[in-house]
């Protein structure tokens, strides 16, 4: 086998990346069929759902690991470093291990096309890596999040997870997934395996009674986190504190109005799957940590920064809005990707805007900015608003900030948000701007 360095092996996935993603499970079978299934060794809790799996996977990895367990977590997109996909009780794979285990990785792939099999896709090489990394790591426990879908995603390999945990679902990837909540919940649910408990936050009826209907069919216990069992819930920018029956009362300080869901069903699959002690569920709940869903990276102005990119991520940030901030002025620089609903997201969240500084993310599905502030200047024109809202597309990223934090009082709100894919770029940007 011919050992690459980090360099090279990113040169060999930059290569395979051009496959884009390919839907089913043979070629992710094969493939570690060549790296002798070591997936079957390890205990896994699958996370799959639209919106709050980084942030469940958060509290779950926080909590095991107050347990004294090791925790492996397999993530993505890359937000603010390409190894923070790989994770290991809260640190990064390292360029060493990322290249020693893309080589032994991209050696089986050699095989199979010798072999006349196809080569297999990005996300299906990384989810490879990860199996080897949680594997080589000796992990007790790994948290594997479903890059898309479910059912047919490269990380549904999986034949006796320890459990199965669904996040919010809603409309997103309907190319991929289905045109209705209820075929999107098929997909979701296809990570459910027989009599493996399945774990959901309380959905909207027709997803619900899809996840219900599978876990049935599989004889999966279910467990359904419902925030309407908790008692006095205490919200604020800082986080959120609430009682849970049979836990007490769990604090976080991950904020967001959705944090609340998100941290009950960490809780309820810690408790009722794994039966964790309230107290080490609560510590670790309250030191959990996960960057970029309504983080504030700078004061004076508040300056917040969130990955909602989809319809109902959408409704949740808005709310949040609302519940926090009500009459404070608000600066909005929003990115997004061309194939999302961005006009449907838009119009939930231009209502509470001041200002609207659009950007360009590093992305090839990018939108341009011009094109996005051209459709929420057409959205706001239908407004009978008294004020006018000022909306600037801007040439870098660097410029919506700049711009936004002079215009903004101490006393007003600068939120960036839409894809994940420029939040670094909005961090380094404000970095410098406080230097």
């Amino acid at each position: 086998m011919i050992e690459l360095t980090y360099d090279k092996a990113k040169a060999y996935c930059a290569r395979i990346a051009g496959k884009g993603s390919v839907l089913g499970l043979e070629s992710i079978e094969n493939l570690m069929q060549e790296l002798s299934n070591v997936q079957e060794k390890l205990s896994v809790i699958h996370i799959a759902g639209t919106n709050g799996k980084g942030s469940v996977g958060a509290y779950l990895a926080a909590v095991l690991r107050e347990a004294g367990y090791v925790v492996g977590r397999y993530t993505s997109p890359a937000v603010f470093d390409p190894l923070e996909v790989w994770q290991v009780d809260g640190c990064n794979i390292t360029q060493e291990e990322y290249a020693a285990l893309v080589s032994q990785v991209k050696c089986a792939c050699d095989a199979m096309t010798e072999k006349g099999m196809s080569q297999p896709t990005l996300f299906e090489v990384e989810t490879a890596v990860a199996f080897l990394f949680f594997y080589q790591k000796k992990c007790d426990y790994v948290l594997l999040e479903t890059g898309m879908g479910g059912e047919l995603d490269a990380t549904n390999i999986l034949t006796h997870p320890v459990c199965a945990v669904i996040t919010s679902i809603s409309m997103d990837h309907m190319k991929f997934l289905g045109n209705t909540l209820g075929e999107i919940a098929r997909a979701k649910a296809g990570i459910i395996k027989a009599d493996s408990p399945v774990v959901t936050i309380c959905q909207k009826p027709e997803a619900m009674e899809v996840i219900t209907k599978v876990a049935e069919e599989k004889h999966a216990p279910l467990f359904v986190a419902d925030r309407a069992q908790i008692r006095e819930l205490v919200t604020s920018p800082e986080g959120c504190s609430y009682d849970c029956p049979g836990i007490g009362t769990i604090s976080t300080s991950m904020t967001g109005l959705y944090q609340v869901d998100n941290s009950l069903l960490a809780a309820v699959a810690l408790k009722e799957v794994l039966h964790l002690s309230p107290e080490i569920i609560k510590a670790g709940i309250q030191k959990a940590r996960w960057s970029g869903r309504f983080e504030i990276i700078a004061k004076e102005p508040l300056f917040i920064i969130d990955g909602a990119h989809n319809e109902d991520a959408a409704e949740k940030l808005y709310a949040t809005l609302q519940n926090y901030f009500t009459n404070r002025r608000i600066t909005y620089i929003i990115g997004v990707l061309a194939d999302k609903e961005y006009e449907k997201i838009l119009k939930i969240m231009l209502p509470a805007a001041e200002r609207v500084y659009t950007v360009t993310p590093k992305n090839p599905r990018a939108l341009a900015a011009e094109a996005l502030a051209g459709t929420a200047e057409n959205i706001l024109a239908g407004y009978h608003s008294a004020e006018k809202v000022s909306v600037m597309a801007c040439s870098s990223v660097e410029e919506a900030v700049e711009t936004a934090q002079k215009q903004a009082g101490r006393d007003e709100i600068v939120l960036a948000f839409g894809s994940l894919s420029y939040l670094a770029e909005v961090r380094q940007a404000v970095s410098v701007n406080n230097e």
